[in-house]
């Protein structure tokens, strides 16, 4: 019997199991980078991840841990967890899930070059009881470990070594791997095919160890990058869920009542990075030094950005204008903090002139045109406001894929990016982006090499500190020294609209993640 005949007889099998089976197809702008469940922490890779493979735990409903792959843990000490595994559990090619499938996964995603450490951060050793036990070793008291190991997938030891794809896939260097294009999880659905820039399509597992919440049995993710494409193809029937609908589509489509449309906060912050590190900018007007080690550049790109105008012009007033990194809903957020400077064109200038640069500048910006809501459109409006203090940019615009390795190499000196926080908690975004690299955890997403001691010592201290009160005074001083030495220049916190049929029922996530075992067709 043939390979496609066999496909379509288990998804007969599978739809005939269900008598309210139904197939569910999802667009949004990009496609999905890599099916490596360790090698990209991108939340579009993320989600569709998260479909097919499984951590310890997982985010409830209510966005707290619950269990997962684990059933139980126990504190032995404040540095010994003790993790009972669910038994029972098989990958999709039938291979049993055993401990030493989570510690061949540790493993893997600990190796420097993916993006995923931030999800294992504070564990020192995994060690095997038995088959279906296994004990976290703990650097020191780490407070946010199961919010962190939900992201923390596991995958198969046999399938990796059977596949040759012990290793992390190499995003970055354009690596290729089996489990880049192939995926083998424990989780509610299996991968039937992915086709770059197509769609990916999934089925639904039927030896699931959990019961479903919806009756989703197919799953076809479908990347359309044009925005009017995607709005005509909910409304044509085409698709049955868009899950960041265009804000200039937002009220018509509300008003029009012909799709359902949800909208709420997105705990995402999209912002700019600059190198910090290198002696001279690469492609920029200055030589033999770098302007945005100096901190009048970096306020001074700051203030002339008109934050409101781009939220009324270009955002259609889906987004809140943001001076902290981290977005409302967010443990350590605080809208006290979060107001942006008004802009102030005169100021920014001095500030310029007297960093030495009175006659203006010339800087690359690399920018994303199918990541982020209106990122291409964000970034020509805030070139325009830089060039009336001086500042010229000259802007590279590429699909999130090239600009992502881009960045990742560290070709990118100035360049736009969104940061979702996955764990609720500001610790997730301070040691990613905001800690000194390491090959490690702790500045793993750092491409702009910022490098400062009193924020080091301030993330390292959050990561252990037990106290719920003076952790929370550090995250705060964190994200405050972030602010007022403008190492990062902070633009708004998304809020994310999604729109569908009248008949598909579904959680809007404030992470951005779809999850098909939450919907219903009727």
């Amino acid at each position: 019997m043939s390979k496609s005949l066999l496909t379509s007889l288990a998804l007969s099998l599978v739809f005939a199991a269900s008598a309210h089976a139904a197939p569910l197809r999802w667009a949004a702008t990009n496609d999905i980078l890599t099916l490596d469940p360790h090698s990209q922490d991108h939340n579009s890779s993320n989600a569709i991840g998260a479909h097919i493979y499984e951590g310890l735990t997982r985010l409830s409903k209510d966005y707290r841990p619950e269990p997962s792959l684990a059933t139980k843990w126990t504190y032995l000490s404040p540095t010994q967890v003790r993790f009972e595994l669910r038994k029972g559990v098989k990958f999709h090619d039938g291979t049993p899930f055993t401990a030493d499938d989570v510690i061949f996964s540790f493993g893997r995603i600990n190796q420097p070059q993916g993006t995923k450490q931030t999800y294992v951060s504070g564990i020192k050793e995994i060690r095997r009881i038995d088959a279906h036990t296994v004990d976290l070793i703990l650097e020191a008291p780490t407070p946010m470990l199961l919010q962190n190991i939900i992201s923390f997938q596991i995958m198969s030891q046999a399938w990796a070594k059977k596949n040759n794809t012990l290793q992390t896939q190499d995003y970055k260097a354009k690596e290729e791997n089996f489990a880049s294009r192939n995926a083998n999880g424990t989780g509610p659905y299996k991968l039937i095919s992915w086709q770059p820039d197509q769609a990916v399509k999934l089925i639904a597992n039927p030896d699931w160890w959990d019961k479903p919440g919806g009756n989703v049995t197919e799953l076809s993710y479908l990347p359309i990058k044009s925005a009017p494409t995607r709005v005509a193809a909910l409304l044509s029937g085409d698709v049955d869920l868009v899950t960041d609908l265009p804000p200039a589509d937002f009220l018509r489509l509300k008003d029009e009542g012909k799709v359902k449309v949800v909208e709420g906060p997105e705990t995402r912050t999209i912002f700019f990075v600059m190198d910090q590190s290198s002696d001279e900018i690469k492609d920029s007007s200055v030589r033999g030094r770098n302007p945005f080690k100096d901190k009048r550049v970096r306020e001074a790109l700051n203030l002339a950005l008109d934050r409101e105008a781009i939220r009324r012009a270009i955002m259609r007033g889906l987004s809140v204008p943001a001076a902290l990194m981290v977005p409302p809903g967010v443990n350590g957020y605080d809208t006290a903090l979060d107001a942006p400077q008004k802009p102030d064109l005169d100021k920014a200038k001095k500030l310029l002139a007297d960093a030495g640069y009175a006659q203006g500048l010339e800087l690359p910006l690399h920018c994303p045109n199918n990541r982020y809501v209106n990122d291409e459109q964000i970034c020509q409006a805030a070139a325009s406001m830089w060039a009336k203090v001086g500042v010229k940019i000259r802007l590279i615009s590429t699909p999130f894929q090239v600009h992502s390795q881009t960045f990742q190499r560290g070709e990118s000196s100035f360049y736009m990016l969104g940061w979702g926080v996955s764990t609720y908690d500001s610790l997730y975004a301070l040691q990613a982006l905001a800690h000194t690299r390491t090959q490690g955890a702790d500045g793993n997403f750092n491409f702009g090499r910022l490098s400062d001691a009193r924020l080091d010592e301030l993330i390292q201290k959050i990561k252990f500190e037990p106290d719920v009160a003076k952790r929370n005074g550090l995250i705060r001083e964190a994200l405050l020294r972030l602010r007022d030495e403008a190492f990062f220049i902070p633009l708004h916190h998304q809020i994310r609209p999604w729109a569908m049929k009248p008949g598909v029922e579904t959680l809007h996530r404030s992470n951005d993640y779809f999850e098909a075992r939450y919907t219903r067709l009727k």
